[in-house]
């Protein structure tokens, strides 16, 4: 048996298979985001670890029977988070999140003190990243940066907890600005512009290897074989990649979470900083990947429920039923309601519906939240194409991979086909917890099998044409309020 942890930023999510990969059983425990300021975003370590010791005992009595068999744990997470902790393990302040837009400045002063960046980091200084952040508590919160000792990404807090090892990976740690990603090490020049040393980071290993194994007193309140290993795992976009069996070049999916995501898997380092496209490790030795990101996907269409009052789904069953007319004449909709990274890299960014009218409801508005993320991730298509990646098919996994109308509706926006496997909403633990078999010595090609297709939406020439017109216009909407603010 082998055990899977996802921390998300909503969840966390755990997950045990068998020897077969089959899914034994699952559970998830939900997560509060705290936002005290504007552009903040800070979750408390301790509230994940928490979580996870909940999740453990809820899973023992799920599968009593099975649990002494578990063998290995993978570990995903969220990426991005600074968790600080002083020299005596404990943590200084909550952490600052993917999310977290707070450091813009700082990311334009890394940018200036550090030329090297791109070339090393393959990537543009953007708030979200790790590196800006610590930049901002130097300067804001100084007698919290000299107490630092150690920056952990969040599954690694998880680990430091389970293991008592300060360990990362490859994928994860991509996502800092502080790693020399072509070499998959550290780079001692990144961390010097921050005030850092390699002193301050974790140690590095592959994803799919092993980091360390349970403490015993963990091991023994979990009611699991101290023998039990931890494997190197990753950030949750290469680990969902696991889930659905993404490992070979040219293999692709889109996440639609709290985030939006389009993953392509990649033989080689292929950085485009310039179109603010992710160049990362991926969790398997010697291979890549690039990624577009937005900010807000299914955490629009949440944000909006919330607002009008209506479930997800009772939201998308009103919407089902709009006609193509109602549908050609709905509101339009940016989803900027955290700023956007791909491809405008700008924190600053706002949401908007535009064009509303008497005739327009909860179901057209409803409509606009969807197509407006699906115009998000078509931005992201095209800068991945315009840096030489070419599409044919996706996956689609997160929650949104529920609601066969989004996956349609992102067929006809991408024109290109849209996949759903079975079980693709829980591709980070899953994926997570194929890591911990390939950690305990299982076989890539065995483990990583893409699972079974649910359904397969092809794109539709008609709508699509339709659709890129509305398109257009949502490009347009962008530029605007992007004059507007800049005069």
């Amino acid at each position: 048996m082998y055990l899977g942890i996802d921390l998300g930023t909503s969840e966390v999510k755990a997950l045990v298979i068998d020897e077969s990969g089959e899914i034994v059983t699952s559970h998830s425990a939900p997560l509060t985001l705290q936002r005290p300021h504007p552009h903040w975003s800070e979750q408390s370590p301790q509230a994940w670890w928490e979580a996870t010791h909940y999740l453990m005992a809820t899973l023992k009595e799920k599968c009593e029977q099975h649990w002494a068999a578990i063998k290995a744990i993978g570990l995903c997470g969220q990426m991005h988070g600074a968790v600080l902790l002083d020299a005596a393990g404990e943590v200084i302040r909550p952490a600052i999140l993917w999310n977290d837009t707070r450091s813009a400045l700082e990311c334009a002063e890394l940018e200036e003190i550090a030329p090297e960046l791109h070339s090393i980091a393959g990537n543009l200084a953007m708030p979200g990243f790790t590196a800006p952040k610590l930049l901002w508590v130097r300067r804001q919160e100084p007698d919290n940066f000299k107490r630092i000792d150690t920056v952990l990404l969040p599954k690694d807090y998880l680990r430091w907890q389970m293991t008592g090892k300060k360990i990362s990976d490859m994928s994860d740690s991509a996502g800092t600005l502080w790693l020399d990603v072509a070499r998959r090490d550290w780079s001692d020049a990144l961390l010097e512009k921050c005030g850092l040393s390699r002193r301050n980071m974790p140690e590095l290993v592959e994803g799919c290897d092993i980091s360390a194994t349970l403490a015993p007193e963990i091991a023994k309140r979990w009611g699991l074989n101290p023998s039990v290993v931890v494997a190197g795992g990753g950030g949750d976009n290469a680990v969902s990649a696991i889930g659905v069996g993404a490992v070979n070049p040219g293999d692709a999916f889109i996440s639609l979470g709290t985030s939006g995501v389009l993953f392509v898997v990649n033989e080689a380092y292929r950085p485009a900083p310039a179109s603010a496209v992710h160049a990362f490790c991926h969790v398997l030795p010697d291979r890549w990947h690039q990624m577009s990101v937005m900010l807000s996907a299914a955490s629009c269409l949440q944000w909006f429920c919330r607002l009008v009052g209506i479930t997800e789904a009772a939201l998308l069953e009103e919407v089902a039923q709009l006609s193509d007319s109602q549908r050609a004449n709905a509101p339009m909709f940016l989803p900027y309601l955290s700023g956007e990274r791909t491809p405008h890299n700008d924190p600053d960014a706002k949401g908007m519906f535009h064009g509303l009218t008497h005739a327009s409801n909860r179901a057209t508005m409803g409509y606009a939240v969807l197509e407006g993320v699906n115009f998000g991730l078509a931005d992201g298509l095209h800068v991945l194409q315009e840096s030489g990646t070419h599409l044919a098919q996706c996956s689609l996994v997160g929650g949104g991979a529920r609601s066969p109308l989004w996956a349609q509706l992102l067929a006809d926006v991408l024109n290109i086909s849209v996949v759903t496997h079975e079980g693709g909403e829980t591709s980070g633990a899953l994926g997570a917890a194929r890591l911990a078999c390939l950690a305990a010595g299982k076989d890539l090609a065995t483990v990583c099998k893409k699972p079974e297709i649910n359904q397969t939406w092809r794109a539709r020439p008609v709508q699509h044409k339709s659709l890129l017109k509305r398109y257009t216009q949502f490009k347009s909407l962008y530029e605007n309020d992007l004059n507007f603010r800049n005069d």
